[in-house]
């Protein structure tokens, strides 16, 4: 450090200081005030100073010491290191000198063991005998306990046989053969208890001990199992039979009990019974309901919780389920069992009469198809082989019939009505077609909802969804419209039967259903995203803001984009329905009563606030599809029931509510009563009063019937 560089800046600094100080010439009185403060403040500062010296020179002086005595430590370790070295000079002399002792050690380790087990070693026939007869009586416990002791005399014997440096073979072969009825023994116990878990859904039911029993031994034995594999791990040695598995041995056994409980559920073959797969499969439905319910109530209070023994039993009902239907799809179906098949796959298997079933309440998208989508498409491509192929044998047929009529040398049939002739092959070649055509419209509908659920589990699979739905929605509107043009040009009123009608019914039903329910559908992924903003409507934080209306606008015009790609029919009813929903959500929030009005004030702001977003959405659909907005606008509810809220006198309420009811004769009492209790300014009595009298008063009417609302919805 440069002292004198340092002195001038501090003289420099105190002039300064000093200058500071004396500007003025009152000033110079308090100079030797200042004094006393620069002395004090001096004196501050030294005493700071000694007090950081006698610090670092304490730290100096510990930081000594504590390195004179790890030298000291080092010396001595130094020391000890030097003798351990000439210690183990003398090592190996030592181990020869204590050879002896090593033998004597081992032949007493040998001798207490024998001395533990001469017990058992002298009774092992009696032992024996004592544990078949307990086998026979089904005591298991007293059974296990027996076998443990023998097998642990015999273990220890051959552990110690095991340690000798020098074996002799014939020891060990003689302590085996001496226990061999032993391993019988284990095996006639485990024979004992497969047939135990093998039935154990039956005796849950009667005698549930037994098989707790039966699963306490396997759980010793698996325990026995992990003591044996890590004394293996450390010495080598391993027991004989050892491990024994027996719960991979009793899963496996419940596994085989389900696959024949399975297959013992088909009573008829094919030549019995024209109906044998539809009574297996409904066989089948039952027993699986019924065995599951048992594992549910009955199985989980037995079974240790490392077995997650539900969704084991799940799994193998699954699994071998999945194995015998596909066994009997090899040996091939017929007819209408392909669709007995997939019917059965999947919307009952699936569905809430089996694996949803409320008591069961299974996700089964965790297990997977019961069939892979591969045999699915397998199943449906030989259904309709085989309707092509009986339905080209069936015209066939008919064809050579309608050539025997012609030469026959007969005149052909002629028309009740218009005296045209003709014969019958027309006609029932249409009814087939209508069965045909039908039966297929029911597999397409199975399809499609399958494919509607695999979507929204995760909605990332399949991006043009809303694309297919869209063409699927078409194609239904066209069998339609095929079967209305097949109706005009070949249906002739009087001529034909019931069966025909209803045929001819059932095939426009059919797919008229089908369109209408693909249309839910595509609605169904378009409020999906909007759902939550539905739910912010008449909020306390819906009162300052436009967003939920707005984005509901927006979004549904970006869906509507896509349902440009509808045909006319369908793109407005598809608006149609989403016109009725949107209104149907509004009415409901309204009615949930999740904001309340403290002033009237308050209420004519929300009331207003309805009607300028009823207005708006009306906007919105009068621009997407005019002729459908204007036509059934359910919005003109919404209008109704802000002029409720909106209603000053309670006396005009009254007023208003015969109005409402008048207009919307599906209106009901709870309706009504959520409405006025909305309001805020009646209490609970008061809405009950005045809705119960306009009510009665407007029963006591005769209206002419009306039309139904959304209120009839809610």
């Amino acid at each position: 450090m440069d002292v004198e560089h340092l002195e001038l800046e501090a003289k420099a600094t105190a002039t300064k200081h000093v200058i500071n100080m004396l500007q003025r010439p009152e000033q110079l009185e308090k100079v030797e005030q200042y004094k006393r403060r620069v002395v004090r403040k001096k004196a501050s500062v030294e005493a700071m100073l000694k007090t950081a010296m006698q610090s670092q020179l304490d730290g100096v002086r510990v930081g000594l010491n504590q390195l004179q005595s790890a030298l000291h430590d080092m010396q001595e370790i130094k020391q000890n290191l030097k003798w351990i070295e000439e210690s183990f000079s003398s090592v190996p002399a030592l181990n020869s000198k204590l050879q002896d002792v090593r033998e004597e050690n081992m032949r007493h380790s040998q001798y207490v063991t024998a001395m533990e087990n001469l017990k058992h070693i002298f009774t092992v026939p009696e032992s024996v005998e004592k544990t078949k007869q307990w086998i026979n009586e089904g005591k298991l416990l007293h059974t296990h306990q027996c076998l443990t002791d023998l097998e642990n005399s015999r273990d220890d014997l051959l552990y110690e046989l095991y340690k000798l440096p020098n074996q002799a073979p014939a020891d060990k072969i003689m302590l085996k053969a001496y226990f061999e009825d032993v391993e019988g023994l284990s095996q006639l116990l485990e024979k004992q208890l497969r047939l135990v878990v093998s039935r154990t859904l039956n005796t849950l039911r009667k005698e549930p001990t037994e098989i707790v029993t039966a699963l306490r031994i396997i759980e010793r034995e698996e325990k026995a199992d992990a003591f044996a594999l890590q004394r293996q791990r450390q010495s080598g040695f391993l027991p004989p039979a050892r491990p024994k598995r027996w719960r991979e041995k009793a899963l496996e056994v419940l596994e085989k009990s389900v696959a024949q409980r399975i297959e013992g559920t088909q009573v008829d073959e094919r030549a019995d019974d024209k109906m044998w797969l539809v009574r297996y499969l409904e066989l089948t439905r039952q027993l699986i309901l019924e065995d599951l319910r048992v594992v549910k109530t009955l199985c989980v209070p037995c079974f240790p919780p490392q077995y997650d023994i539900v969704n084991k039993f799940v799994n193998m009902y699954h699994t071998c389920l999945s194995a015998h239907l596909q066994e009997l799809i090899q040996n091939g179906l017929e007819g209408n069992e392909y669709v007995s098949v997939l019917s059965w796959i999947m919307n009952t298997y699936a569905g809430p009469d089996l694996m949803q079933h409320p008591e069961l309440n299974i996700d089964t998208s965790v297990i997977g198809p019961l069939l892979s989508n591969e045999v699915v498409e397998e199943l449906q491509s030989l259904y309709l082989k085989n309707m092509e192929r009986n339905y080209m044998d069936w015209m066939q047929k008919t064809l050579e019939k309608e050539k025997e009529d012609w030469r026959k040398g007969t005149a052909p049939e002629g028309d009740d009505q218009d005296g045209y002739f003709h014969t019958e092959l027309t006609f029932k070649a249409l009814l087939l077609s209508m069965g045909q055509v039908t039966q297929y419209g029911k597999m397409y509908r199975e399809a499609i909802v399958q494919f509607k659920i695999r979507h929204f589990e995760d909605r990332s699979q399949v991006p043009y969804f809303t694309h297919y739905i869209i063409t699927i929605v078409n194609n239904c509107l066209h069998f339609v419209e095929l079967a209305q043009q097949m109706k005009q040009l070949y249906w002739i009123p009087g001529l034909h039967d019931n069966e025909a009608a209803d045929k001819l019914e059932a095939l426009l039903s059919t797919f008229q259903q089908l369109r209408d329910e693909a249309a839910q559908f595509l609605l169904e992924e378009a409020f999906l995203d909007l759902e939550l903003h539905f739910q912010d409507l008449v909020t306390s934080k819906w009162l300052a803001s436009s967003i939920p209306v707005d984005t509901i606008c927006v979004t549904l015009e970006d869906y509507f984009h896509d349902y440009v790609h509808l045909r006319v029919r369908n793109f407005d009813y598809v608006i149609s329905e989403a016109q009725n929903l949107v209104g149907k959500k509004y009415v409901s929030a309204m009615l949930r009563k999740r904001i309340s009005f403290k002033t009237y004030e308050e209420r004519k702001e929300a009331a207003l606030k309805i009607l300028k977003e009823s207005a708006q959405i009306k906007a919105f659909f009068t621009r997407i599809a005019p002729k459908v907005a204007k036509f059934d606008s359910p919005f003109e509810i919404i209008n109704a029931l802000a002029e409720v809220l909106k209603c000053e006198d309670a006396e005009m309420l009254s007023l208003d509510l015969h109005n409402l009811i008048d207009k919307y004769p599906d209106v009901t009492q709870e309706h009504l009563t959520q409405l006025i209790a909305l309001r805020g300014d009646l209490s609970k009595s008061e809405v009950r009063d005045m809705v119960s009298y306009v009510v009665q008063s407007e029963q006591t009417k005769n209206r002419p019937p009306a039309p139904k609302s959304i209120f009839s919805q809610l």
